[in-house]
């Protein structure tokens, strides 16, 4: 296996489950953007064949720091791509942002399973990647807690016997929060999400419910059922992480304990069930599910993303682009919180690109996208 984005969140609770039955599992590739003293100790514990950095400049100390050790370094984007392109049996695809399209899509190419942690990939180039993952025979996974709850819950069940599928979504920190008091929302209050541990780009996406919109599009690429039935609820709790409704009117559930490394393990044993450390739920303690729409006015990004999922195109790749930048910006204290939303809808409303048929596509759309938002932000803060 291959894990891509080994010292971030997913990649961290991925190696975690592999420790537990370590000799079931032959390490062949490990990532990270930047964090070379992480990978260098990952790649020597697991005995990785190959470690590979991010960030080009940091291959002379990545191969330093593992003189000695059998594993060989490798750094830069096209060092990520070939090896995503090796052929791994299963792949851990946990690149956080757009810098996860090359290797997720090399990745989906060169055949196996591939565990799909990164939600851009589809939000970007969902048509792409599908595409791809079905001419070569991948067999794609769902990592995402809520989409991997709607994978268990259509397991030996028709797509066309759907009726709905609903996304459901913690509201973040801030789900009980006026516009007025959001305004003076601070990074360190936007990452200190209730329930789940993540890193700060995603707890930001949770705060706006961005994180939730960018799982609608996901979802509309991975379960095609049309935009029309599926629907997001916000249930605080979280401890239904997704449903699926069938024309019978028979509704499945998949219940679990806010841990990922539960839609992790599922992904690493499927079709088969592998042991956990996770807490097992306790319905009892926790006494009460509570259920609610969500806000739209509050929360525009819920608004923008199923938008942008209807127009399609390079839209959601648009949207994906902007966020990123508009996040960076918060969470660097460049702009307000609110301001996040306000840049993603001004530059849809401003940039637009041709409908994108291969990955440098998608990439140049990424990359018209940034710079608008850049423009966008500049007059913001002047």
């Amino acid at each position: 296996m291959s894990i891509f984005g080994a010292t971030g969140s997913v990649g961290q609770s991925t190696l975690d489950l592999i420790r537990r039955d370590r000799d079931a599992y032959e390490i062949v590739a490990l990532t990270a953007n930047s964090d070379l003293d992480s990978l260098a100790a990952l790649a020597r514990e697991t005995g990785a064949k190959v470690a590979v950095i991010g960030q080009e400049r940091l291959y002379g100390a990545l191969k330093e720091a593992l003189a000695g050790s059998g594993v060989e370094a490798a750094a830069g984007e096209q060092a990520l791509v070939d090896v995503a392109g090796a052929g791994a049996d299963w792949t851990m695809a946990a690149i956080v942002g757009c810098a996860g399209l090359r290797p997720t899509m090399a990745a989906l190419k060169a055949g196996g399973t591939v565990a799909l942690a990164n939600k851009e990939s589809l939000v970007s180039a969902g048509g792409l990647m599908m595409a791809a993952a079905g001419v070569s025979g991948t067999t794609l996974l769902p990592v995402d807690s809520e989409h991997n709850a709607i994978f268990q819950c259509l397991a030996g069940s028709r797509l066309e016997d759907v009726a709905r599928i609903t996304l459901t979504a913690s509201g973040g920190p801030f789900r009980t929060r006026s516009r007025a008091e959001m305004a003076n929302i601070t990074p360190a209050q936007a990452v200190a999400h209730p329930n789940w541990s993540m890193g700060a780009k995603i707890s930001v996406d949770s705060a706006t419910m961005m994180n939730k919109g960018l799982e609608l599009i996901e979802a509309a690429h991975l379960f095609p059922v049309g935009l029309d039935r599926i629907e997001i609820l916000v249930h605080p709790q979280s401890v239904i992480h997704s449903m699926v409704e069938y024309r019978d009117r028979s509704t499945l559930a998949q219940l679990g304990s806010p841990d990922m490394r539960i839609p992790i393990a599922h992904a690493l044993a499927w079709p088969q069930r592998i042991a956990t450390p996770c807490l097992p739920l306790d319905l009892a303690r926790i006494g009460r599910l509570d259920f609610e729409a969500p806000d739209e006015v509050r929360f525009p990004a819920l608004r923008l993303t199923r938008e942008a999922a209807a127009a399609g195109g390079a839209v959601p790749a648009i949207l994906n682009a902007a966020n990123e930048v508009a996040v960076a910006a918060f969470l660097g204290g460049a702009i307000g919180f609110l301001d996040i939303a306000m840049i993603v809808e001004e530059v849809l409303t401003r940039y637009s690109a041709p409908m994108p048929t291969t990955i440098d596509d998608v990439l140049a759309a990424d990359a018209g996208a940034r710079a608008m938002a850049g423009d966008v932000m500049e007059r913001l803060t002047v």
